[in-house]
């Protein structure tokens, strides 16, 4: 049975390197970054915040792809900001596949979140927008069992971290 890692959490929290060491932890694994799926709309792009449009073609665009990779037998992890919603949409899309979903929000205090935003490359920073993705995540009603927190880690502890992802059953979406 394939496994479908959603890992999400606000801007700068860590969830292209995380996501990136867990497909690479994986034997047979595809990696889908929500940010490309979304920057390959290019003429017409809105932000996928301000427009449901646009944000339900990156997801029927990440769903798309994700049921290919696990018809052919590969485990999937997807690396955006999803909130409980969209990962539930997901999960009952993905229903007829027999898939395990796991839903990760990776977590950290806010002061934590700034000073690892503002080691991004400058193009990459999100300022402003990562307390107020905090402050969506905290009334999205997400379930605290679907939170790591990751204040006191740092790249040294990645492993870890996967390990706990991957082992982890309250992560599961049941």
């Amino acid at each position: 049975m394939q496994t479908v890692y959603v890992l999400s959490g606000p801007a700068g929290i860590g969830k292209s390197t995380t996501s990136r060491a867990l497909v690479n932890a994986l034997k047979n694994s595809a990696y889908i970054s929500g940010d490309h799926i979304s920057h390959m709309h290019v003429n017409g792009r809105k932000k996928p915040w301000e427009s449901k449009d646009e944000l339900s073609l990156i997801w029927n665009n990440i769903l798309s792809l994700t049921e290919n990779f696990v018809t052919n037998g590969v485990d999937v992890v997807v690396d955006y900001v999803t909130f409980p919603e969209d990962v539930l949409w997901l999960k009952d899309k993905l229903a007829e596949f027999n898939v395990n979903v796991v839903y990760v929000v990776l977590w950290t205090d806010i002061e934590t979140l700034l000073k690892r935003d503002q080691l991004r490359k400058k193009e990459h920073q999100m300022g402003e927008r990562c307390p107020i993705l905090m402050e969506e995540f905290n009334k999205s009603g997400l379930d605290a069992k679907h939170l790591l927190d990751t204040s006191k880690k740092s790249a040294e502890d990645l492993e870890q971290v996967i390990e706990e992802i991957m082992n982890n059953n309250q992560f599961r979406l049941d």
